[in-house]
């Protein structure tokens, strides 16, 4: 990619960070964090190291840059079918296109990026979250709200136990988990957990 695009037009602000962080995740993808070097990353993108390290001064500094950026731009809306298992089926079949490339990527690609920085997914991901709502918070709220299930019992861990367990099973697999599977984790395990007794 030739970061001068059209004739006589530089990319500049936001298109040229975009750019870059586009050719950094790309590279990441292909070689791993061990193996990626500014010079790849700036020869994918048609630039210049100095045009990298005035935004980034380390390669850690990037890579992250770049993961948060690839994770928000699959961002998509909150499905809204009118009911909680509805809802839950539609954002796992979602994340059923992007989770498992990223899983591997995290778990095998990332590993140098985690003992360089101390760190590990679960940090990286709350570092990039930050305090936004994921989709199944507001999915969970939703439905409390309807009264379909009862907000005493979401503790923490039992508001994440749905997609700790669609993770789970996306990483070990390291391919798209099946419907069947997708709905036994949520009629089997998690909508007993949160629905109040008959």
């Amino acid at each position: 990619m030739d970061l001068q695009g059209s004739p006589g037009r530089r990319r500049r602000g936001a298109v040229l960070e975009a750019a870059l962080l586009d050719a950094a995740w790309q590279e990441l993808c292909d070689v791993g964090y061990g193996a990626l070097t500014f010079d790849a990353v700036a020869q994918r993108a048609g630039t210049s190291r100095p045009v990298i390290y005035r935004r980034w001064a380390t390669k850690a500094e990037l890579v992250r840059a770049a993961v948060e950026h690839a994770l928000r731009r699959g961002d998509a809306a909150v499905p809204d079918t009118g009911s909680l298992r509805g809802d839950l089926i539609a954002v796992m079949r979602y994340a059923n296109g992007r989770t498992v490339s990223s899983a591997a990527m995290l778990t095998y690609y990332l590993g140098p990026y985690f003992q360089e920085t101390g760190t590990n997914p679960t940090t990286l991901r709350d570092a990039i979250m930050g305090d936004r709502r994921t989709a199944v918070d507001v999915i969970i709220d939703r439905a409390a709200e309807r009264g379909e299930i009862d907000p005493a019992r979401l503790t923490p861990r039992v508001r994440t136990v749905a997609f700790d367990l669609y993770r789970h099973e996306a990483l070990m697999t390291l391919a798209p988990v099946p419907d069947r599977v997708i709905e036994e984790i949520i009629d089997d395990v998690f909508l007993p957990l949160v629905t109040p007794p008959a």
